[in-house]
């Protein structure tokens, strides 16, 4: 199974990029880092049409699992990567052959935060979002920013996200 992870941080190479960078060596996804593209909010006018997203998410639809990897603001995802997700409308709107395509393909979240536990909740956007589209919704991963450079002892955690990641839809 192919597939690619989504870094949405204002951090490219903070906490969740290190935990990324341990996940990523059991998976060997393909990486793409949203600081890296110009993605302009969604616009109902779609006045936005000249930014990267329609590149972006016409590379997206050649994964079968796509990765989503957010530090956890303010209870939520960021903010870079919650213009992504919206921007997914223009898949809804005009650009509706793409948005078939992710019927059938994989989401997840990999996510690090301040808090010791993820609240509860915080999954629900991308859960709705993989219902709505006809992704299937693999759960996510998380990790307490205390506990990153302890990652080694949580081998067997990571190894069981990553299979369960890797089986995709099977």
């Amino acid at each position: 199974m192919k597939g690619v992870i989504i870094l949405g941080s204002a951090n490219s190479k903070g906490n969740t990029y290190t935990l990324l960078k341990t996940i990523n060596k059991d998976l060997d996804f393909d990486v793409v880092d949203l600081n890296d593209y110009n993605i302009q909010p969604f616009d109902y006018e779609f006045k936005n049409r000249e930014d990267d997203f329609y590149n972006l998410i016409s590379k997206m639809i050649e994964y079968d699992i796509i990765v989503l990897a957010t530090p956890v603001y303010w209870y939520t995802m960021s903010g870079i990567l919650k213009m992504f997700l919206d921007r997914f409308s223009d898949c809804l709107m005009i650009y509706k052959e793409i948005g078939r395509q992710l019927r059938g393909k994989s989401l997840s979240v990999i996510s690090t935060g301040s808090d010791n536990v993820l609240k509860e909740g915080f999954y629900m956007p991308f859960e709705e979002t993989a219902k709505y589209l006809g992704m299937s919704w693999k759960d996510g991963i998380y990790f307490s920013s205390d506990k990153l450079s302890q990652l080694d002892s949580h081998h067997s955690r990571i190894h069981s996200y990553c299979k369960a990641i890797k089986k995709g839809n099977q």
